[in-house]
């Protein structure tokens, strides 16, 4: 498969992700962070980028955090659990080529693709900031076109929340189909982009999450080949 040559999604140590809320109000100043209108705006039935629900003004909306999100936010949240989402998995299936590789030699990078469960974070946010921080959320994700937001069911401990996330689009050009591990690890020791190794983008997400006492074990694997 020919990769793109589009950027992949941020790094886990991208500039994209230590931005905070006061950065997306300067996008809204110039016309980027705002240009969805607020929640409840029929634009944002965009079936592209997965739509927004009315926002419950005591519950406000949850996000579900799968990568980076989950320990570097980058917006101010009300309450943060453990989740578990059931549907996708986490996987190395979009092509980098300006991040962590170049169009000569693509890395790769972390997306939310079908089939599986995924353990994660998620995040409360009140209501008032909910359009803030999603408009925040779609800058930060929708780098290039592989990314769908969509509103999906996680399990907490005791309940069960409707919370916004990105999964993988795979008729985007950017989506690698299904790589063995091998596979995989080559693209992975070969890639270097702007941002740095692809290998080191490996690392972060292997050792971060670990941190916060998620684990997944094909990550492991992946890096024991790497």
């Amino acid at each position: 498969m020919t990769p793109s040559a589009r950027p992949g999604p941020p790094p886990a140590d991208s500039a994209w992700c230590r931005l905070v809320p006061p950065v997306t109000a300067l996008f809204a100043g110039l016309g980027l962070g705002g240009r969805l209108g607020p929640v409840g705006d029929p634009r944002h039935g965009d079936p592209r980028h997965g739509g927004r629900e009315p926002v419950s003004r005591a519950e406000g909306i949850w996000v579900f955090a799968y990568g980076s999100l989950m320990w570097d936010p980058g917006f101010a949240h009300l309450e943060v659990a453990p989740a578990l989402l059931t549907g996708y998995h986490r996987s190395f299936c979009i092509y980098s080529v300006v991040y962590r590789g170049t169009p000569e030699r693509p890395g790769l990078v972390l997306g939310l693709d079908h089939g599986g469960s995924c353990r994660g974070r998620a995040y409360r946010v009140a209501a008032a900031a909910a359009g803030e921080v999603l408009d925040y959320l779609h800058e930060r994700e929708m780098i290039h076109d592989v990314y769908r937001r969509k509103l999906l069911p996680v399990r907490l401990q005791g309940r069960t929340v409707r919370a916004y996330t990105y999964v993988v689009d795979r008729s985007g050009r950017d989506y690698t189909g299904k790589l063995s591990l091998e596979r995989a690890a080559e693209i992975i020791l070969r890639g270097a982009g702007s941002t740095g190794s692809n290998r080191k983008y490996l690392e972060n997400t292997v050792h971060h999450p670990d941190a916060l006492g998620i684990t997944d074990g094909h990550l492991h694997r992946l890096l024991e080949v790497v």
